[in-house]
């Protein structure tokens, strides 16, 4: 609720800004020291870490226009915007992909030692939206409902008028990350398979972001070439949906794999 911290010279440092960063620095942390529990290598998951921003950062900015209307680039609005969050997965994910060749790592430890981190990110990255005004909910008169501030509202449009309440869909969605994020970690140390993690933040994120949505009320959420007005979803209930099937899909896949390799039942 507070989007900007000071400003040097006319250049403003925002809240946003800071909770992106430090989510991104924590997290490439997290990674590495899961990576190296994995028996990957220190240097090459800082290496994919750093890529993989770079490929976050450009799939959230692509997938913008593809579903939000009148996207200008050379603008500091597009610059300060996050993006869309499912395409900056899908961005990462792809960067992960290619790199993993090249470095002959392991896909499914990387991924393992990346997917707890990504939540954390996100955690952390919510509360930057909170701070921001962006991402905000629906109309509420329960007690949780939160009034942003004037200058939230310049920032974002967040709706101030007449002392309206809003639910706070970024805490809502970053506290659950975080627990999301515990229990990764916790699953990461008792696995049973590699990618075992992966999936489980597959299948865990689209249910809690499909959810989430029905309480979403911003118009950043946009529209998938006319998908919403079919179906009455938004564009990120619709990737749940895809995302939620591939990790079924996965984790079938990995279960029959891991069973082949070791005698006896695999559990989850």
């Amino acid at each position: 609720m507070y989007p900007e911290l000071f400003r040097i010279g006319d250049f403003p440092i925002t809240t946003y800004g800071m909770w992106l960063a430090a989510g991104m620095l924590v997290a490439l942390f997290v990674a590495s020291r899961l990576g190296v529990r994995d028996g990957l290598p220190r240097e090459r998951i800082y290496d994919l870490g750093l890529w993989t921003l770079v490929g976050g950062l450009l799939g959230s900015k692509i997938l913008m226009f593809f579903v939000e209307e009148d996207v200008q680039i050379f603008t500091l609005d597009f610059l300060r915007s996050g993006g869309v969050f499912y395409g900056g997965l899908i961005g990462g994910f792809l960067a992960v992909a290619i790199l993993i060749r090249i470095y002959k790592l392991n896909f499914w430890k990387v991924a393992d030692a990346f997917a707890p981190a990504v939540a954390l990110g996100q955690a952390f990255g919510r509360q930057g939206c909170f701070a921001a005004g962006c991402c905000w909910g629906k109309p509420t008169t329960n007690w949780w409902g939160v009034h942003f501030t004037e200058k939230g509202h310049e920032y974002t449009g967040v709706p101030i008028a007449n002392g309206v309440h809003l639910h706070p869909t970024q805490l809502i969605e970053s506290f659950t990350m975080f627990a999301v994020f515990g229990l990764l970690v916790w699953l990461h140390r008792r696995k049973k398979f590699d990618g075992q993690v992966l999936i489980a933040y597959g299948l865990i994120y689209a249910i809690v972001r499909f959810l989430i949505e029905f309480l979403r009320d911003d118009p950043q959420r946009g529209d998938l070439f006319g998908t919403t007005a079919m179906t009455g979803l938004s564009p990120s209930q619709l990737i749940s949906l895809v995302v939620a099937a591939a990790s079924v899909i996965f984790l079938v896949m990995r279960l029959k794999s891991a069973k082949r390799s070791t005698p006896g039942d695999v559990e989850l």
